[in-house]
């Protein structure tokens, strides 16, 4: 696929809809330090830093999907508890995401804890009970996601093995599906994938295709086999094998029993973390298929997506924009572009934390860039290991400034401040204030010019709260913007 067409494919992205049925859980994450070992018994005290909520299970599915740019209406079971009322606030807040969540009376919101000092997991805690539904949940269930099929350009069953997948679900939707034309994508659980017979694809990982199939994994002859048996054995259309470095192979067997496979190489340069990226993968390749493009090119999409993620940390997407990056063969932290959103600036600033980098964060206008500008930006480079600079949009420039400013558009402000050395990210706001993206970043440092006090830097309170501190940076007399506008204007 050239350039110009995966800029094609990304578009059309957007006219996607795809219903996800599966399994929804809330992922917490307790972050802090362990600096001592506790009185009582031989165990680490974690000074708690920060605490995090993230979507887990079918609804992280919901948010790759959405990050894609398509859309996604999601069916899952929830507790009736403030856990699933978190669930419902954040997937609110994903574009394109209908939430069709049924409540379960008799059981809470599945809900994993895991407890962070630096880039090691201490400890998880799980709360969830498993199993059958109640009859009453069952139909529920039932009908909320046959509901939904119809316009649906493709169906995703994320099984987890909590229960909302009952053998009974998965074969009414996968009927429902193949009588309506829509391809049905099943992110797997378990050694029976029988249960998911008339699927399109299955989506195993090397371990789970092992097990499944009862054969070895290893190797693209040994992996062709056991997709070929899975496949014939269990009444499968095709089978799309995640085999971590070694790429993906794509299986697909025709109705009059002729097959086909293609081993597509890994993309991604650096791994991470590998938390989440089937839930990338199984969403990359519903979207592509929702938006018309054959299995081969939707598992390209899926593959390019999948290397993004890896080079991340946590359960984390991939944006368009990082995915036409990736065709250009750019390194994902240092040869694509500084210029992100806040939603990719979220991800990037995680990814530097995980890996124990302090990120500070300074913001302004900087209309025409002068030495005063460089020298606040090098101070606070100084101050952290990543600098974060929020830069005022235009509209946001002009209220702030009339009707004459900015005199630079916010592209080239943008592309400006992202070729200085000592600046790794440029995040483009268009509030009067940077505060919501100081609360989306949860910066380390929060740097500003001595011109103002601890009092009135604003985002002070949050960035403190978060035992992070704020710097004031010196500044260079005789450089102001306005001035050298004004004297301009005079000549």
């Amino acid at each position: 696929m050239t350039e110009t067409d995966l800029a094609a494919t990304l578009e059309r992205l957007g006219g996607a809809k795809v219903l996800c049925v599966g399994d929804l859980m809330l992922d917490r994450f307790v972050e802090g330090k362990v600096e001592r070992i506790s009185p009582e018994a031989p165990i680490p005290v974690l000074s708690v830093q920060r605490e995090r909520p993230a979507l887990g299970g079918a609804a992280n599915v919901a948010r790759n999907v959405s990050a894609l740019g398509a859309r996604c209406t999601l069916v899952g079971a929830v507790g009736a508890d403030s856990a699933a009322g978190e669930l419902a606030t954040m997937l609110a807040d994903l574009p394109g995401v209908t939430d069709g969540s049924v409540t379960a009376p008799d059981r809470p919101t599945a809900v994993k804890t895991r407890y962070i000092a630096g880039r090691a997991q201490l400890l998880r805690t799980d709360r969830e009970r498993t199993g059958p539904f109640p009859p009453e949940t069952a139909a529920a269930l039932r009908e909320a996601a046959l509901t939904a099929l119809p316009g649906a350009g493709a169906l995703i069953l994320s099984d987890y093995g909590k229960g909302v997948l009952s053998d009974a679900l998965v074969a009414d939707l996968i009927a429902a599906a193949n009588q309506a034309g829509c391809p049905v994508i099943v992110d797997p659980k378990g050694r029976d994938f029988s249960r998911y017979r008339g699927a399109d694809l299955v989506t195993p990982n090397r371990a789970e295709l092992s097990l499944a199939s009862g054969m070895p994994a290893e190797g693209d002859d040994a992996v062709l086999a056991a997709c070929r048996h899975l496949a014939e054995s269990c009444g499968l259309a095709g089978i799309l094998a995640t085999r971590s470095e070694e790429g993906m192979t794509l299986y697909r067997r025709a109705a009059d029993g002729t097959d086909s496979a293609v081993h597509l190489g890994a993309r991604a340069r650096e791994v991470f973390d590998v938390a989440g990226a089937g839930d990338t993968v199984v969403a990359a390749l519903a979207a592509g298929l929702a938006a018309g493009l054959d299995p081969r090119s939707a598992a390209a999409l899926a593959n390019r997506a999948a290397g993004i993620v890896v080079a991340k940390t946590g359960t984390a997407v991939a944006y368009p924009g990082e995915i036409l990056n990736d065709s250009h063969e750019e390194r994902l932290e240092a040869g694509e572009s500084k210029v992100l959103t806040q939603a990719e600036a979220v991800d990037r600033v995680a990814a530097w934390r995980r890996s124990g980098k302090s990120v500070g964060f300074t913001n302004g206008c900087f209309d025409l860039l002068h030495p005063g500008h460089v020298s606040l930006i090098a101070q606070a480079r100084a101050a952290c290991d990543r600098l974060v600079v929020g830069l005022n949009s235009d509209a946001s420039v002009g209220r702030l400034k009339g009707p004459d400013r900015p005199v630079q558009p916010e592209s080239a402000r943008a592309a400006v401040l992202a070729a200085l050395g000592h600046v790794d990210l440029v995040v483009i706001f268009g509030e009067d204030t940077p505060l919501s993206l100081i609360t989306a970043l949860e910066p380390d440092v929060l740097i500003k010019g001595a011109d103002y006090t601890k009092d009135k830097v604003v985002g002070a309170d949050v960035v403190e709260r978060l035992g992070g501190k704020v710097v004031l940076a010196d500044l260079v007399d005789g450089h102001s913007t306005t001035r050298t506008i004004a004297k301009l204007n005079r000549g």
